[in-house]
């Protein structure tokens, strides 16, 4: 079996499993992200998220996560709603409407994994989705799954950016995919639509200090003065950057059951969210991203959205 073969078989592979998209990348250092990512975070984009800068040599280099590596296979996963919350309510991400995706993927990458040894015997490799040193977005784009938005994330000329990326980094030798061409062009929207600026005036950089997900997620301490009226109603990450972008009027539905969004969370209006007690919040949040931000994060971000309105 040639390598163009077995490539082949990795990808239907992931495909029957679900995965929406796949491509290869070659397991090497990355030099120019090497310098990208120095260059972000000595300018301090990172917030206070230090993690980002701990175990820099391993993001980069992925032979350092897999001793013996040889391929990164990059996979896309939907998580595009059918139904959305309605408009008198706090917003949440879209991502975040069903069961935790880290969960609910990584079960997916162990399922692939031990498929790909039982077809091509002993692999040593490990499985990620977004719970490692591992720049996804990079290794999408070095793969060919698209390439890296205005907005710094990943775009899918097919299917927009409603993604959650994964990946396994394995031993086992393949055909590897080439980057495809940026198709921003001249287009701004995702830039003039973020209120808190978090996106530089020319793009392809995000201050993260700055971002909604990073202000209602991250961030343990109070949300910053300078951010009253400007988080739009959004209490649990933001989709305003990927909203506007044009390239999401091509987002299909998912077909994930475990992302379905329970009809409590969609029915919430703003002041149930208001009213939010700690046994609501255990109960239709159990599985959910959301705990993420324990009851009391959601709380103040609640608060500070109720009570900085935007203008």
């Amino acid at each position: 079996m040639d390598l163009t073969q077995k490539s082949q078989i990795v990808k239907q592979i992931a495909l029957d499993l679900g995965f929406n998209h796949v491509g290869i990348g070659k397991a090497e250092f990355m030099e120019p992200e090497a310098k990208r990512l120095e260059d972000w975070l000595n300018h301090s984009y990172h917030g206070k998220m230090g993690y980002l800068a701990n175990h820099f040599d391993k993001r980069v280099d992925p032979t350092k996560l897999v001793e013996g590596s040889k391929s990164v296979i990059c996979l896309m996963y939907n998580y595009f709603p059918e139904e959305t919350q309605k408009e008198d309510t706090y917003k949440i991400a879209k991502y975040a409407y069903g069961q935790d995706y880290h969960s609910v993927i990584k079960e997916k990458l162990k399922i692939y994994l031990e498929l790909l040894r039982e077809k091509f015997g002993a692999i040593d490799g490990r499985c990620f989705v977004d719970s490692a040193p591992v720049l996804e977005r990079d290794w999408a784009k070095r793969s060919g799954l698209g390439w890296i938005g205005k907005n710094t994330l990943l775009l899918n000329k097919e299917r927009g950016s409603f993604y959650f990326l994964a990946e396994l980094i394995v031993d086992l030798e393949l055909d590897y995919d080439h980057p495809v061409k940026d198709h921003c062009g001249t287009c701004t929207k995702c830039i003039d639509a973020c209120p808190t600026e978090a996106i530089s005036p020319d793009g392809y950089v995000l201050d993260g200090s700055k971002c909604i997900s990073y202000l209602t997620i991250e961030l343990k301490d109070s949300i910053p003065s300078e951010f009253e009226g400007k988080m739009a109603d959004w209490i649990f990450g933001c989709d305003i950057c990927q909203d506007v972008c044009p390239w999401n009027r091509f987002s299909i539905e998912h077909r994930e059951p475990l992302f379905e969004p329970s009809e409590e969370l969609l029915g919430l209006k703003s002041q149930d969210w208001e009213e939010l007690t700690e046994e609501v919040f255990r109960q239709v949040f159990k599985k959910s991203a959301i705990k993420r931000t324990k009851f009391s994060g959601l709380k103040r971000n609640i608060t500070f959205a109720s009570t900085h309105q935007t203008d």
